[in-house]
């Protein structure tokens, strides 16, 4: 099996709030970019910690833009188009209905921070378990080198059979949906502080509801570039919310 060429764009389905929602301004002030705008904004310091650490503790998250995985990143399986993707993505919405999560709450998930659902939501897995199941008939099977990589984390037998099935180890019953706020980080010192800052930028979100109102796709153009909002399909109508034309400049 040989690898994708390099320049495939990556699509993804995730769940992300609306640009004006204040959960989605809270966001983009902490990780500095908005997934809706490809807005760039300076980092807001935080005592303790240099701007430069600061900067590769967002890194990740700030790539990808501010989201919960409902279907990893994908390239396009030989013979699909953008186009084809976004209708099916838009039929799929149609069908659904607004996901209401009772609570969430900041959690320390491994070596990094995210905020999840406050109690397992069993409406929210079923929805990322259709995305991952309907929509695989689009992604471009993973090559070798892919394989490798997902597999130098060290998969349990179950998270191998669902990256041979699926393209990625955490999905299904093995994955837990969560918006992700920092990278990995490994010095319980440097983790106390953000997590200090985090519960004081995010006290008005954590204990509360989250309506999950909209099924987005993000694009990632090229490796290394950022993920981007390319639509956003309401749930219970599929009607396109919005579609960035600015992302291939």
């Amino acid at each position: 099996m040989s690898d994708p060429s390099p320049e495939l764009p990556r699509y993804a389905l995730y769940y992300a709030p609306r640009a004006e929602e204040a959960l989605a301004v809270a966001a983009s002030r902490w990780l500095g970019r908005s997934p809706d705008s490809g807005e760039a904004r300076d980092l807001v310091p935080i005592g303790g910690i240099s701007h430069e650490r600061l900067s590769q503790i967002v890194a990740d998250p700030r790539l990808y833009g501010f989201h919960g995985t409902l279907k990893p990143p994908i390239a396009l399986v030989e013979g699909a188009t953008e186009r084809d993707f976004l209708e099916a993505v838009g039929t799929l919405a149609a069908t659904e209905r607004q996901i209401d999560v009772p609570a969430v709450a900041l959690a320390e998930l491994q070596d990094f921070l995210a905020l999840v659902p406050s109690e397992r939501c069993a409406a929210l897995q079923d929805f990322s378990d259709r995305c991952v199941v309907e929509f695989d008939e689009f992604r471009r099977p993973a090559g070798e080198a892919e394989l490798a990589r997902r597999r130098a984390a060290g998969l349990t037998p179950r998270q191998e059979d669902l990256l041979l099935r699926w393209g990625y180890p955490y999905v299904l019953e093995q994955g837990r949906f969560h918006l992700t706020l920092t990278g990995r980080m490994t010095e319980p010192r440097e983790r106390a502080v953000i997590l200090d800052e985090l519960r004081r930028r995010f006290v008005a979100f954590v204990g509360r509801p989250l309506a999950v109102r909209d099924l987005c796709v993000f694009r990632q153009p090229a490796p290394g570039r950022p993920f981007t909002v390319l639509a956003r399909f309401r749930l219970g109508g599929g009607r396109r919310l919005a579609t960035q034309v600015w992302r291939a400049a």
